[in-house]
């Protein structure tokens, strides 16, 4: 608003300027007035000059008037004279009359006023110029030179150069805009090194927490192995030894706890692969974990499944299709162990698993495919509607998971782990949460 006032003062004092210029020249302009008794002096002394000898040429310099010796009215120089406006008095010599002087003021006031009036107009016609170059200057400096460096301001923060500032000066007309921008990028800045210091912290924490957790599961591997030594060569003792009641309650007792050490062991294993994968890729950098696909039967996800009973109860409808399927084995339990796992923790209802195949299904490349599909189902009361779309995304987390452990991650990786076999993975809700697993047949 300062910038328009200093234009609208500025352009309010140039135009009092040009008015008080054309007043001034009108005023100092006369137009038809003549001095009678002035241009009668003006005859006697012509008349005495000549009288006494002067020559014509030096009288007209001297009085500037003309000068004709003629009698008759109808003389050319005489009408031309007339015509222009010319004041002409009779000129005697010696008291004789001789002709004719004539003063042509009006056309000398006329090129006078031409000349002053062309004058004036030249200056004014500069002055415009010049003021029409100063306020392009002024108009470039607090206009069209900001919003030039707010566009460069905004090119260099999308490209992500947060370091140079956006100069404030007290010329410019968007003063607070400008200054609000750069407080924006200051901000960004702050909140982008804040988010990078938290980021490397958050990596380092987690790589520290593997790293230590690594450590007891050493210890509990070391364990296992003593305990499956101790105990197989107990069993082997009870075998050889002769068959009582006691004996054969001592025998089960033995081959349960060697199966419980076997799971123990297996599931230790399981932690510290993906503490492996933790220690090498960071939670951002989760679709850089590598899945290595092979040959399975499908008769081992089947045998997964009935391993989670501690989960709760798991009802199969009916068998695995026995085949071969593409699948990484590891990566295949870490999605049926999550999948069942969150029904459980959510839902705490029986579920519910069935397998099915899908032949002849079209392909992009135009070939057709057969899949194995593995349905598994909660009765819980499903996935909120608003929820439903967004369970698979990175870190999201549900309404109905604020009193859940978790970190959104777990749904988010089965799907990735599936596309990456091969397969794929949907889910819905249908008196219940559904999630359908599909691998592709060899």
């Amino acid at each position: 608003m300062k910038s328009l006032k200093r234009i609208f003062i500025s352009f309010t004092i140039f135009m009092l300027l040009i008015l008080i210029l054309f007043y001034n020249l009108n005023r100092k302009t006369v137009y038809g007035k003549r001095d009678i008794v002035y241009y009668n002096d003006q005859l006697h002394k012509v008349c005495s000059d000549i009288e006494n000898g002067m020559a014509e040429a030096d009288v007209e310099d001297k009085y500037s008037c003309h000068i004709i010796f003629a009698k008759e009215l109808d003389d050319p120089e005489l009408s031309q004279l007339y015509a222009s406006g010319a004041l002409v008095l009779d000129l005697s010599v010696d008291g004789q009359y001789v002709g004719k002087v004539a003063w042509n003021d009006k056309e000398d006031n006329f090129n006078n006023t031409r000349r002053q009036i062309l004058k004036v107009a030249m200056l004014l016609w500069l002055a415009v110029l010049i003021s029409g170059y100063l306020l392009l200057l002024y108009m470039y400096t607090v206009f069209l030179k900001p919003i030039e460096e707010l566009k460069d301001f905004a090119t260099d923060i999308a490209k992500g150069d947060l370091d140079k500032p956006l100069p404030i000066r007290r010329t410019n007309m968007f003063g607070s805009f400008v200054e609000g921008f750069d407080l924006m990028r200051e901000q960004l800045k702050r909140s982008i090194d804040r988010e990078r210091t938290s980021e490397i912290a958050r990596k380092e924490l987690i790589q520290g927490l593997s790293h230590d957790i690594k450590t007891p599961l050493a210890v509990i591997n070391a364990t296992c192995e003593v305990l499956d030594l101790k105990y197989s060569r107990k069993l082997r003792e009870l075998s050889s030894a002769p068959q009582t009641q006691d004996q054969g309650e001592r025998l089960s007792e033995c081959s349960d706890t060697l199966d419980k050490i076997k799971t123990i062991s297996t599931k230790a294993g399981t932690v510290s692969s993906l503490l492996n994968d933790v220690m090498h890729a960071s939670l951002e950098d989760m679709e850089k974990i590598s899945i290595n696909v092979t040959e399975e039967s499908s008769v081992l996800i089947e045998d997964r499944i009935k391993s989670l009973s501690s989960f709760g109860n798991i009802i199969l409808e009916n068998h695995i299709h026995p085949c071969l399927v593409y699948m990484d084995r590891q990566r295949m339990e870490q999605v049926i162990d999550n999948i069942i796992g969150n029904s459980a923790k959510y839902a705490g209802t029986d579920i519910t698993v069935s397998f099915s195949v899908t032949d002849d299904i079209p392909q992009e490349n135009g070939k057709t495919e057969s899949f194995i599909k593995i349905r598994i189902r909660d009765n819980g009361p499903g996935v909120d509607k608003d929820d439903l779309p967004l369970i698979a995304e990175k870190y999201y987390r549900g309404k109905n998971s604020t009193d859940k452990s978790g970190y959104g991650l777990g749904m988010y990786l089965c799907k990735m782990y599936m596309n990456k076999q091969g397969g794929g993975m949907e889910y819905y809700n249908d008196n219940g949460f559904v999630v359908e697993l599909v691998l592709r047949k060899v």
